[in-house]
């Protein structure tokens, strides 16, 4: 089986120093094969804030997929907010407009949704879901692939009708998404890890795709849940993805959930779901 980890959120200016240390002993530990961060590295977009996050980055293992998030464009700074919203983090976080990771079974995308006219929401443009379309379709169609974008596609179970902002054009960046033959969408932005299957919040959609959404890695800004990121393991037919927290007793990250999806009969499976007991 493959390992990825997928962490989101640091939101660097509000990072707990404690916890950022253990995330590298953590993620070192496991030596993945792709660390693939969903956005939003800083609070502010500060020049400050993306070197200290750039410098942390370079701690953490190789290869890496990163994917801006809304606080990495200025909030105040209105005239780079509009002009060049993304300078910065392209200076010194990644300055690929699709990054992508492929090895000889797996296929990471990764897809820009911050946008300067909104300050939480996010979108795929129509020119996105184009170019989206064109880079799947002439990758191998044989491999397992990943989307990642740092708005999510679903919103958190029990929340689906209050007001949770979900990536705009979704359905149109679905209908890509299902022909390319995509298994698994990454995301984060909400500082809330869950996991479920495309197919609960778009009925419509042909197939069975997993959604795992990661909570911040680092940040003291946490929600629901404490501190924690995904380490999933891809084998064939299986997601086991396991979220480990920030276990704050002993000062270490530590496994507090597992999911288990397997392919049946061309449908994702929650082993979790259908016992109701974590594996």
């Amino acid at each position: 089986m493959k390992t990825i980890a997928h962490i989101s959120d640091l939101h660097f200016s509000t990072e707990d120093s404690t916890i950022a240390e253990a995330l590298v002993k953590d993620l070192q530990k496991f030596n993945p094969a792709v660390v693939i961060n969903s956005g939003d590295f800083t609070q502010r977009a500060r020049s400050s804030q993306f070197k200290a996050a750039a410098s942390y980055l370079k701690r953490l293992p190789k290869p890496q997929i990163n994917v801006p998030g809304n606080h990495d464009i200025p909030l105040f700074d209105l005239f780079r907010r509009f002009f060049s919203p993304l300078t910065r983090f392209r200076k010194f976080i990644s300055d690929e407009r699709f990054p992508r990771y492929m090895d000889d079974n797996l296929i990471v995308l990764g897809i820009n949704t911050a946008r300067s006219l909104t300050w939480k929401s996010g979108r795929i443009s129509k020119e996105q879901v184009d170019e989206m379309e064109q880079i799947l379709l002439n990758l191998p169609q044989s491999h397992f692939k990943i989307v990642v974008t740092h708005h999510p596609f679903i919103p958190p179970p029990g929340e689906e009708n209050i007001g949770v902002k979900l990536v705009g054009r979704a359905k149109k960046a679905l209908a890509v998404i299902e022909r390319s033959n995509v298994d698994l969408l990454l995301a984060g932005h909400l500082h809330e890890g869950y996991t479920g299957d495309i197919r609960t919040f778009y009925p419509s959609s042909k197939r069975s795709i997993v959604v795992a959404q990661a909570g911040t890695a680092i940040s003291k800004r946490v929600r629901h849940d404490p501190n924690g990121y995904n380490l999933i393991r891809i084998g064939e037919d299986i997601i086991d993805i396991e979220v480990r927290r920030w276990l704050a007793t002993k000062s270490v990250f530590s496994k507090a959930e597992r999911i288990v999806f397997t392919k049946k009969d061309n449908k994702w499976v929650s082993e979790t779901a259908k016992t109701g007991v974590v594996l």
